[in-house]
Order: structure tokens, then C-alpha cells, then sequence
């Protein structure tokens, strides 16, 4: 197992440790650089800048996603580490030397969505392992079988005993994706990157108006799963959500007959009808579920 070191904003650090959020963003001012340290489920621990050379909290990783900051604002809120969209957008803009002179009204950031965060008083920070360098910027990686990661691990899990996680989280993705206690944000990112950010029935590719939809609403006992996920066309996420459309569990579209009677319209959605979903998850284990597909069509579709 991996454990990954970032160096960490001590103003997003301390205002997440007053929220005790269920997920963070761990964003990066810059977009362009994928995150490929860890796999779903290990440690990732925030370090303080220097001259506070200490380990003072962490999360576990679920995705690293390059995303607009509206949307990153739309999926995590507060959750980025800051009060308001403003304060976003002066931050990012602060680390971007690009956006000194044309700022993007929307520029495209990396983030790391983390679970189960945890936020350590004052007296349970970690000094940084001996080999730590004042040169490293963004982090360091420390393996679990070598003597200093090792050692690092030991020191997290005793200052986690008791409390939310008590054991070594699996490398397995499927795994912890299936197991964690993961939030809307963390929902709706990797909703979006399974249907690789195009919508499953139109194939729409323009991000801001996709939306991650719960096949078995929260309200309904559904989890933040990404099997439980379709990502829709803003639209038909609304239809879908008030059971003018479903996905029958063969991963075709119905579409109701209740849109032509109520509202004597809807030829572009009938055009959808008896037809498959156009996009799918690649992997077997993100594709949805068909027992949730059947809630859907039982509970909330209305034929």
C-alpha cells in the first residue's frame, strides 16, 4: 500500500478541521497533471508548509478528475476548502501565473476527491519522516512495506483506532468504491468519468449541462454508488427523477406515454424509445444496476 504526502494550505486545512466534512476536495490549482500515486482507498495525508513540518490529517482517495471549477464548486461546495465561489476562483487565480494577465472565467482544475477525511487537534500531528525534504512543493510518496512508510502508517492508524477507520484499507478499487462512505461530490465525479462526461442516452458531450442522477434516489435508501448512477442530459434527468423516462434493466430507454397526453409534446424524447443507452461504463462494475434499474421501473416510472 502507498501512502501519499501532500503539502497542504494550513487556511484550507483549518477551515475543513471547523466543517468535519464526509468527503474533501484536495483540489490543484493547475488541470493538466493526473494524479496516479495512489489507488482508490489509500491514504492520503495533508502536511503543513514549512517551518510546520508535521502531518496533521488526511483522507482516503477515491479519483483524481480535471474538472471546471463551477462544476467542482457545484459537486463539493464548501467541501473545496473555501466559503464561496469567489473566494474560489481568487485562490486559483493567486497560484496561476496564466491567469494574471486573461483569468478564464472557468479554468479547469485537478482534483483529488478524498473520503472519510479526518482532522487532527494540535497534539496528534506527526513530525515528518526523517527523509523529508524542504525542497518537495506538492508531496511525497511513502510505501507501507518499507521501514519509513511503515513507521507512518503505524502512527496514522493509532491515532485512528477508535475512531471512523480502524483497519488497513484494501488497494482493491471495487472494493472500497462498494464499501466507503462516499459523498454527493465523490458521486457525481465518478459518475461523470465512467460515462466518460457524455450523456448515456444522447451522448451530449458538453459537461455543464450533464448531471449525475441516482437510479434509487438518496431519500430512498439509494447509495452514492456509481452503479446506482446514469449521466443525463440536464433535461432528462429531470424526467427520469419525476418517472416521465427509465432505463429498463436491459439498458434500453421507455419513455412515458404521460409526456404526449400532459403535455401534448415530446417528439424528441419518443425519438429515444425501445432504443439502448448510447454510453456505458467500460468497466463491468460501474455499469448500473439492474436491481436498481427494477426500483426504478416499479417505484418511480409511470408508464
Amino acid at each position: 500500500m502507498n501512502l501519499w504526502v501532500a503539502v497542504t494550505d494550513s487556511d484550507w486545512f483549518s477551515f475543513l478541521r471547523e466543517r468535519q466534512p464526509e468527503e474533501v476536495n484536495f483540489w490543484q490549482p493547475g488541470g493538466g497533471r493526473t494524479f496516479k500515486v495512489l489507488a482508490p482507498g489509500e491514504p492520503f495525508l495533508f502536511k503543513l508548509h514549512s517551518p510546520r513540518n508535521f502531518i496533521v490529517g488526511g483522507g482516503f482517495f477515491v479519483r483524481n478528475s480535471a474538472l471546471p471549477c463551477s462544476l467542482a464548486w457545484e459537486a463539493f461546495g464548501a467541501n473545496n476548502g473555501v466559503a464561496d465561489m469567489r473566494d474560489f476562483l481568487r485562490r486559483i487565480r493567486k497560484y496561476r501565473r496564466s491567469e494574471v494577465q486573461t483569468p478564464s472565467p472557468d479554468p479547469v482544475i485537478g482534483c483529488n476527491v478524498l473520503a472519510e477525511p479526518f482532522f487532527w487537534a494540535e497534539e496528534d500531528w506527526i513530525p515528518v519522516p526523517a527523509d523529508w525534504s524542504p525542497n518537495i512543493v506538492q508531496g511525497k510518496t511513502y510505501a507501507s512495506d518499507q521501514v519509513l512508510g511503515a513507521e507512518l502508517w503505524a502512527e496514522v492508524q493509532q491515532r485512528l483506532s477508535g475512531a471512523r477507520v480502524q483497519e488497513p484499507v484494501p488497494r482493491y478499487s471495487a472494493e472500497f468504491l462498494t464499501r466507503a462512505r462516499l459523498g454527493q461530490g465523490a458521486f457525481r465525479v465518478l459518475v461523470t468519468d465512467a460515462y466518460q462526461r457524455r450523456c448515456a442516452i444522447t451522448g451530449e458531450r458538453t459537461l455543464p449541462v450533464l448531471e449525475a442522477a441516482h437510479i434509487r434516489p438518496y431519500s430512498e435508501e439509494g447509495p452514492h454508488r456509481v452503479t446506482n448512477g446514469l449521466l443525463l442530459r440536464s433535461d432528462l434527468h429531470i424526467l427520469f427523477d419525476k418517472g416521465y423516462l427509465t432505463v429498463r434493466p436491459d439498458y434500453t430507454v421507455e419513455v412515458s406515454r404521460r409526456i404526449h397526453e400532459e403535455f401534448s409534446n415530446g417528439r424528441d424524447y419518443y425519438a429515444h424509445h425501445g432504443k439502448p443507452l448510447i454510453v456505458l461504463p467500460t468497466e463491468a462494475l460501474e455499469q448500473p444496476s439492474r436491481e436498481f434499474l427494477r426500483w426504478h421501473n416499479e417505484n418511480a416510472f409511470s408508464g
